[in-house]
C-alpha cells in the first residue's frame, strides 16, 4: 500500500474483515428516479454518482453534504458543492442537479434531501445512494429508514481495500472511520437505520481494531 502504510497481519485481517462487510450490498438494476450522491470526504462519489446518472437513466441526481465530522475545516466548500461541481465536469446536466448544503450526518443527508425534493414537488419511488465502498451498508440501512418511501440500491467504487487506501490521503483516517461505521450498524440499528444483522465474528474485528487504537469516530458510551 502507499503513503508509508504498514499494518501487521492481525490488523490487516481485521481491516479486510470491516471493509468487505461493510461493502457488501446489492446494487438494483436500472432506472432509478433519482441518484444521491451522500456527503463525505470522499470526493470520488462525485464520479460514482455521475456515473450512476447515466447507467440508471436517473431523472435528478441529489449532491448532498455540508461539513461532517471529517471534512469540517478541512474542505473550503460544503461536500455537496464540491460534488455538484465534479458532476457538472462529468457531463451531468446542471439543471439536473439539486444541492442539498446543510447536512451535518447521514441522516440528515437523507431527511433534508427528502424535503428539498418534496419542495419542488419531486416524489421519487426509486433511488440509488452513491457512497464510498465502506459506508455501502450503512447507506443502505439509513436511506431506508429515513426515507422508507423510496426502494433503494447502493453504489459505490468497485476497489479492494489496499487498492482504495491507496488512493487516499490519509489511509489511517479511513481505517477509523471504518471502525466508526460498524459500530454506527448496531449503535444506530431502529433509530436512525434500519436494523442489520452484525455477526460476532463482525463485531470481534471491530473490537480488536477499536482496542489497537483505530477509535477516533467510536461513540464513547455515557
Amino acid at each position: 500500500m502507499d503513503h508509508n502504510l504498514s499494518l501487521d497481519s492481525g490488523t490487516l485481517a481485521d481491516a479486510q474483515t470491516l471493509y468487505d462487510f461493510l461493502s457488501d450490498v446489492e446494487e438494483t438494476p436500472p432506472p432509478a428516479d433519482i441518484v444521491l450522491a451522500m456527503g463525505g470526504s470522499d470526493l470520488g462519489v462525485a464520479d460514482t454518482a455521475a456515473r450512476a446518472f447515466f447507467e440508471k437513466e436517473a431523472r435528478w441526481l441529489v449532491c448532498t453534504g455540508g461539513f461532517g465530522k471529517d471534512t469540517g475545516g478541512v474542505f473550503p466548500q460544503p461536500e455537496s458543492v464540491l460534488y455538484a461541481r465534479r458532476c457538472v465536469e462529468l457531463g451531468v446536466p446542471e439543471e439536473r442537479i439539486l444541492v442539498e448544503s446543510q447536512s451535518t450526518n447521514s441522516g440528515e443527508n437523507f431527511r433534508f434531501a427528502k424535503a428539498l425534493l418534496e419542495s419542488r414537488g419531486i416524489f421519487p419511488r426509486t433511488g440509488v445512494v452513491a457512497s464510498k465502498p465502506y459506508m455501502a451498508k450503512r447507506a443502505w440501512a439509513t436511506a431506508s429508514r429515513q426515507w422508507p418511501e423510496v426502494r433503494w440500491g447502493v453504489t459505490y467504487q468497485r476497489a479492494g481495500l489496499g487498492e482504495y487506501l491507496a488512493q487516499r490521503d490519509n489511509p489511517m483516517e479511513i481505517l477509523n472511520l471504518m471502525v466508526g461505521d460498524l459500530q454506527r450498524l448496531r449503535a444506530y440499528a431502529g433509530s436512525f437505520q434500519e436494523p442489520v444483522d452484525v455477526p460476532e465474528e463482525i463485531w470481534a474485528a471491530y473490537e480488536r481494531m477499536a482496542a489497537r487504537g483505530y477509535n477516533r469516530f467510536v461513540i464513547r458510551e455515557p
